[in-house]
């Protein structure tokens, strides 16, 4: 009489090359939607953002705590006999002497002597360690923290990272 045919469950093979490339091409559009290296520059330049405020608020903390002065570093701008100057911007270093850091690597550093060392603010307790700037184009160190500082003439402090990748300068000014 009539034969059964039978089927069996499985898929062809164009059946499988078709949903091959529609994940293929899904996964394409995603991919550059979310724009992978976009998203690294930016959560770089948030680390910045970061890293800035809170080495602003160690030294504000710290001034306070000794009674308006600031950290040696800092505060030792503005003096006659002092190397450093108003208005001027210096790499944030721990380098104990001028000669242990090469600012240059940094264009908002005009000097390539132009450092400031903030490691007393890890031996007080203000910071847990200095800062260091996530590697974008600079290659940064604890002697090249990739962030700057000036004490402006007004009295105010500004601190800047070197490179900001989103286009927009990341520094903060108190």
């Amino acid at each position: 009489m009539f034969e059964h045919i039978r089927h069996h469950g499985g898929f062809t093979l164009i059946e499988l090359l078709i949903v091959i490339a529609i994940i293929a091409i899904l996964a394409g559009v995603a991919f550059v939607s979310l724009d992978p290296l976009s998203r690294l520059a930016d959560a770089r330049d948030a680390s910045r953002w970061t890293d800035v405020t809170a080495l602003l608020s160690a030294i504000k903390i710290d001034q306070v705590d000794n009674g308006g002065y600031y950290i040696y570093g800092v505060n030792n701008f503005n003096r006659p006999a002092a190397p450093t100057g108003a208005d001027t911007n210096y790499m944030i270093s721990n380098a104990t002497t001028t000669t242990g850091c090469n600012a240059s690597a940094c264009s908002a550093v005009t000097a390539a002597a132009n450092c400031v060392n903030l490691s007393g603010l890890t031996t007080e307790g203000y910071l847990g360690t200095l800062p260091v700037s996530p590697k974008g184009t600079g290659s940064w160190s604890q002697t090249l923290t990739g962030y700057y500082m000036s004490r402006n003439t007004n009295g105010s402090i500004t601190i800047g990272a070197c490179e900001a990748e989103g286009g927009t300068s990341v520094l903060v000014n108190r």
